[in-house]
């Protein structure tokens, strides 16, 4: 004799626990949320420096010629727009050939760790335009840029805050250093360091 099975009402079937499917889709949902906040971001441009480097050093012996601090200052925030332009380009290149989004989370956190930095020199280079105090424009330069790599560094493979140590230590040592010295700070800091940490990337991280 068969069974009589009751038919469930409505009211019960909503009550019944999703599907096992859906407990996995979620559970593999936070599972890459996770990973993602945990890893770091990849896509600094190791090439990208090194341009950049070659240019600062191209950059810093021209603005040594310039008799005029107007010209001198021009000469270097037009360095530091090519830099902005070749960098984002250069990291939209990498993270392309990677098939790793270049505004993933980690890549976010990168940009905002080390945008306060950046501003702060954006501010102070404003101030000091107008006080007629063009001597510690390097040594700022460097030790905001510096203070930037880091702070966003924490969010990437280990040797780039390691670059913005350096960047920071050059920076203090101009800070103290004569102001004649100051293309002589930037050639070593925005040309060497970075010509020297890019190939390192390049040759560590894939570019």
């Amino acid at each position: 004799m068969s069974t009589i099975r009751p038919v469930r009402s409505q009211t019960e079937k909503d009550s019944e626990p999703p599907a096992l499917h859906l407990h996995a889709m979620d559970n593999l949902k936070f599972i890459r949320e996770t990973m993602e906040s945990a890893a770091s971001f990849t896509a600094v441009p190791g090439w990208g420096q090194v341009i950049i480097g070659v240019l600062a050093v191209i950059t810093a012996y021209l603005a040594n010629k310039q008799t005029n601090s107007n010209y001198w200052l021009i000469i270097w925030i037009t360095l530091a727009i090519l830099s902005l332009v070749i960098s984002l380009i250069s990291m939209q290149l990498k993270a392309k050939v990677s098939k790793i989004p270049l505004f993933s989370r980690p890549g976010q956190k990168f940009a905002l760790s080390c945008s306060p930095p950046m501003l702060a020199a954006a501010i102070l280079t404003l101030s000091l335009y107008n006080s007629n105090n063009f001597s510690l424009l390097p040594g700022m330069w460097l030790l905001l840029y510096g203070a930037g790599i880091i702070t966003g560094g924490a969010f990437s493979v280990k040797v780039v805050p390691v670059m913005g140590i350096c960047f920071m230590v050059l920076g203090l040592i101009a800070v103290f250093s004569p102001a004649t010295w100051g293309n002589a700070f930037m050639a070593l800091g925005f040309g060497l360091l970075h010509i020297v940490f890019g190939l390192i990337i390049a040759w560590r991280y894939g570019g």
